[in-house]
């Protein structure tokens, strides 16, 4: 094994829970809890688009036809139509390539959202593990990826570590005889979606798959809408994998709205107010001891360390804030959360109570 590089072959004797996700913080006993555990944008969807959903309810009696939105989305990106595949969020297209890519050594990169493991396991594929470190910042390099690879998943802007990975180290990755995947369902929350590779899924060596979320920049979480973008060939092999009318009508009239001039433009707005809203949040958290953020932090959330994290979570129940435990994603463990960004005054409220809590 080369320097730099970790896969799991024996796993830890406690396995990370991969279905836990950050809605299961606010389920129960969650009610009146101030939410910085799930990343939707706070105050979403805008009124402009439950207006758009609510008009297509007079059109529920026919069968969904995704035309109209697969070409929005196609033209949004410069792609042709046929590089686009919608789906019931983007949770869905990692089903969707855990039965479709034949893959011998999938690898994916941690820590990051867990459900790709955990659909790769679920179609019966032994799914090595390569971990990252907090140490160097959890960065990527070609080298901490086994050369044998032939599926390659990794997350930029990364969830939970809040890391955006330079273009050219995702580049870097790409060769054929292998499919890279990466997740960029926050990458609408960075200004100018730097980074992204969206413009080049056809124009790289092997398959290169971009999944995309509405869900966190547009609050849709509830009706379940995101896409992939990839070469044609690809597409329509994901596609076989769907069953008839994935996506229902009103997610397909979100896609379509969500791609606009005027939607684009308030996206990018709302990016640039998250992060201002971003550094405030850290800027305070520093004055917290025992606190440490994983800089720098380029998503709307941020991954904190502290030695008595689980407590301190419990805690923070009590006094009203539910946040993300982290111990559930591989390569992380218990002193670890991942808190939201919010406005300014729910930072305010959060930090007088993690102070209260005793951090």
């Amino acid at each position: 094994m080369r320097t730099g590089i970790r896969t799991a072959v024996m796993r830890p004797r406690t396995e990370p829970d991969l279905r836990h996700h950050g809605d299961a913080e606010l389920r129960d006993d969650g009610a009146g809890l101030t939410d910085l555990a799930v990343n939707v944008r706070a105050g979403t969807p805008p009124r402009w688009l439950r207006d758009r959903i609510a008009a297509s309810l007079d059109g529920l009696a026919a069968y969904p036809d995704g035309r109209a939105a697969r070409r929005a989305v196609a033209a949004r990106h410069g792609l042709p139509p046929e590089c686009v595949l919608l789906t019931a969020g983007a949770a869905e297209a990692y089903v969707l390539l855990a039965r479709a890519v034949a893959a011998g050594r999938p690898a994916v990169v941690h820590p990051q959202f867990t459900e790709p493991e955990a659909a790769l396991r679920d179609a019966g594929h032994q799914v090595h593990r390569v971990l990252l470190d907090a140490a160097d910042g959890f960065r990527l390099g070609a080298a901490r990826v086994p050369d044998d690879a032939d599926l390659v998943v990794v997350g930029n802007p990364t969830n939970p570590t809040s890391v955006l990975h330079p273009a050219r180290d995702l580049t870097a990755l790409a060769r054929p005889g292998r499919a890279l995947v990466v997740d960029e369902a926050f990458i609408d929350a960075v200004p100018g979606e730097r980074e992204s590779l969206a413009p080049r899924v056809t124009g790289l060596p092997g398959r290169v798959l971009v999944l995309r979320s509405l869900t966190k920049t547009w609050g849709l979480a509830g009706l379940r809408i995101g896409y992939v973008l990839s070469d044609p060939e690809t597409v329509a092999a994901l596609a076989r994998e769907q069953p008839l009318w994935p996506v229902s009508s009103p997610a397909l009239a979100a896609a379509e709205a969500c791609c606009t001039p005027a939607a684009l433009a308030e996206g990018e707005r709302a990016a640039r107010e998250a992060g201002e809203d971003r550094a405030y949040l850290v800027k305070r958290l520093a004055e917290c001891p025992g606190v440490r953020v994983a800089e720098p932090a380029e998503a709307p959330f941020v991954l904190v360390r502290h030695p008595r994290a689980t407590a301190l979570r419990a805690r923070l129940r009590e006094l009203g804030f539910a946040v993300r435990r982290g111990d559930t994603f591989p390569g992380l463990g218990p002193e670890w959360l991942r808190v939201a960004v919010r406005d300014r005054a729910t930072t305010d409220r959060f930090l007088a109570a993690l102070t209260t809590a005793g951090a």
